[in-house]
């Protein structure tokens, strides 16, 4: 799997940045990555992952469930989600959980189900296993995209689901040329699914990935991704 980005090797190209001097970057320490996204509707996690975090959190019930979402932003999407499970199911047991390296939340949560936290996503980890793990349009900002993969499909419970938008070609060799060949046969290894159109990654606890990979740095100077918008691209030995 893919060595641990704090460690990241890399002397040998100016270019490359590990994640301490990444997260300082503008491209990735910026308070306008996803801020307008809601829960449902036009703008949001449903529309954008083709499935409602919500709904697929109340079928689950009268089990408790537990959702994280890293990189969240200002959090809008949990925050609609706590006030639904509010309105809606307000004896059941939910946990909400928000991770965002810059920590520009829209509010303060409205109960002790939901938490916010400001934490770099290279090194927070939950406590116990997770019901659905998203991270929305997050990869793109992300050092070593391939360790937070391996670490949020190793969150699930079982039958608990993974998706994360991510680009292949955001994985390059030493050199810069493209890696995304080993990274996808590593996913269908896996079992996960990768939707090119979506550019979703999709998984079912339990999922292990291990990547014949090593980190080496990070490069906040490639350009933007396929959102149009400025994206970090990752480089690895394989």
């Amino acid at each position: 799997m893919a060595s641990p980005g704090r460690g990241a090797d890399v002397s040998t190209d100016p270019r490359l940045l590990d994640d301490a001097a990444l997260e300082r970057s503008s491209v990735v320490a910026n308070n306008a990555m996803n801020r307008g996204r809601g829960l449902s509707g036009v703008n949001s996690y449903a529309r954008d992952l083709g499935f409602d975090p919500f709904a697929v959190l109340a079928e689950r019930l009268p089990a408790p469930v537990r959702w994280i979402d890293v990189c969240c932003g200002a959090g809008r999407a949990l925050l609609e989600a706590e006030e639904r499970f509010a309105a809606e199911y307000p004896a059941a047991s939910v946990a909400l959980l928000g991770v965002d390296l810059v920590g520009y939340f829209q509010r303060a949560p409205r109960s002790s189900r939901l938490r916010l936290v400001t934490a770099s996503a290279h090194e927070w980890r939950p406590e116990g296993v997770v019901d659905l793990v998203t991270c929305v349009h997050g990869l793109h900002y992300i050092g070593d995209k391939l360790a937070l993969l391996t670490a949020m499909a190793g969150w699930l419970a079982p039958g608990g689901i993974l998706a994360a938008h991510f680009d292949p070609g955001s994985i390059r060799h030493r050199d810069g040329s493209a890696a995304a060949r080993p990274v996808l046969a590593e996913l269908r290894r896996a079992g996960m699914d990768y939707d090119s159109r979506r550019h979703l990654v999709t998984a079912r606890g339990p999922a292990a990935l291990r990547f014949p990979a090593t980190y080496l740095g990070a490069d906040d100077t490639a350009g933007p991704g396929y959102t149009g918008q400025p994206a970090v691209t990752s480089h690895y030995t394989f």
